[in-house]
C-alpha cells in the first residue's frame, strides 16, 4: 500500500469512528470497521469470513463462485447465482463487469468466504443502474470461490505456433492439459457431456501434437493421456456412443492392460452392445485386481443376468422356429 494509500485509509478509519461516536451507525458503518483496504483508496474494503487454501486467484483465470449483492438496508440481494442449479463460471477479464469484484476476486484463495464493500467509482458508478441500483450506490458483495481454473495459462499456450508449442517446456504443456482435463470434469459433472468431450479432446490434440524426444517425455506423456481416455471413454456412454467408449477403453488398455477401470469402461461397452461374453471377459479380469470392488461386482451380475435372459429368448425363438417348421400336430 502506498503512503497517501494508508494515510487515505486511516483518515476513512477516524471519519467512520467519529460518526459512529456522533450519530446512528449505519450497517456499512459496522462493516467497515472490521475490513482491510485493499484498493489503497477505500474503494474495496474486504471481509475474510472463511479463508481459503493456495495461492490467490491468477489474471484471466475462469473462476467458479458463487456471490450475492446487497444494497444498504437491503436484506434481499439485487443479484445473486445461489439459487442457480450450478455454480457461476466467469472468466475474468470478459465477464466480470464490475471493476471491483475483479479486482477483489484477483486477491482471494480456493474455498474462500469474503465480503466487499465497494465505492461507486468500483461498482455502478455516480449514475447507478436503475431501476436495481440507486445513484452512486455502494454495495456490499459476498463472494465464495469455489474452485478455479487457469485459463489464461491455456489461452495464452494455444496462441502459440506449432513450433512454440513444440519447444515449451513439457511442464508447461501437461499444466495446460491438467486444466483442461478439470474443465472437462466440471462440465461432466454438470452433465454437460459435449462441453466435457470437447474439452478432453482438446488436451489429446495438444498432447498428440508434442514431438516427444526422450523415452522419459514419451512417458510423461503416456502418464497424461491415460486419464484422459479413461475420460473420453465415460463420456461417450453417457452420450450413447459404445463402441467410440469401447474405442477409449481399448486405447486406455494398451498403455496400462492391467487398469481396471478400463477393463470396466470396456466391460460397460460391452454390456450396451449386448457382447456379454466380451463383458464378462473384462470384468473377470477387473475382478481378479480388486475382489471386493462392488460396482465391479454389481456390474458383473448385471451382466449375467442380462446374458441369461438373451439366451432364454434365443431358446424360445428357436423351439417356436422347429415348431413352425414342423407345423401342426396330427391326430
Amino acid at each position: 500500500m502506498s503512503g497517501n494509500g494508508l494515510i487515505s485509509s486511516i483518515r476513512r478509519l477516524i471519519n467512520t469512528e467519529e460518526r459512529l461516536r456522533t450519530s446512528n451507525p449505519s450497517p456499512f458503518d459496522h462493516l467497515r470497521l472490521q475490513m482491510d483496504d485493499i484498493s489503497g483508496d477505500g474503494g474495496i474494503l474486504k471481509e475474510v469470513v472463511q479463508p481459503g487454501e493456495g495461492p490467490p486467484v491468477p489474471q484471466n483465470a475462469s473462476v467458479l463462485i458463487h456471490y450475492s449483492g446487497f444494497l444498504e438496508y437491503s436484506d434481499q440481494p439485487f443479484e445473486t447465482t445461489t439459487n442457480l442449479k450450478y455454480p457461476q463460471m466467469m472468466k475474468l477479464g470478459r465477464d466480470v463487469t464490475l471493476a471491483g469484484l475483479e479486482l477483489g476476486l484477483l486477491t482471494m484463495q480456493k474455498g474462500e468466504f469474503s465480503r466487499f464493500l465497494f465505492q461507486p467509482h468500483y461498482a455502478y458508478g455516480d449514475m447507478g443502474c436503475p431501476p436495481f441500483i440507486p445513484a452512486a450506490a455502494v454495495v456490499l458483495y459476498e463472494v465464495q470461490i469455489l474452485d478455479f481454473f487457469n485459463s489464461g495459462q491455456v489461452d495464452d499456450f494455444v496462441a502459440l505456433s506449432p513450433e512454440e508449442q513444440n519447444t515449451a517446456p513439457l511442464s508447461t504443456l501437461l499444466e495446460v492439459v491438467n486444466t483442461l482435463r478439470s474443465f472437462g470434469n466440471r462440465f461432466f459433472n454438470q452433465s454437460r457431456y459435449h462441453n466435457a468431450k470437447d474439452r478432453y479432446k482438446q488436451a489429446m490434440t495438444l498432447l498428440g501434437s508434442r514431438e516427444s524426444q526422450s523415452d522419459a517425455e514419451k512417458e510423461r506423456i503416456k502418464t497424461a493421456v491415460l486419464p484422459l481416455y479413461l475420460n473420453l471413454s465415460l463420456t461417450e456412454l453417457r452420450l450413447d456412443s459404445p463402441h467410440k467408449a469401447l474405442k477409449y477403453g481399448n486405447k486406455a488398455l494398451e498403455i496400462d492392460s492391467a487398469n481396471t477401470k478400463a477393463l470396466f469402461r470396456c466391460g460397460q461397452a460391452y454390456l450396451e452392445l449386448h457382447e456379454y461374453e466380451s463383458a464378462q471377459d473384462c470384468l473377470i479380469t477387473a475382478q481378479a485386481k480388486r475382489p471386493f470392488d462392488s460396482d465391479i461386482n454389481n456390474l458383473l451380475r448385471k451382466v449375467a443376468m442380462s446374458y441369461k435372459d438373451s439366451l432364454d429368448k434365443q431358446r424360445d425363438m428357436y423351439s417356436k422356429m422347429f415348431r413352425d417348421l414342423r407345423g401342426p400336430v396330427k391326430m
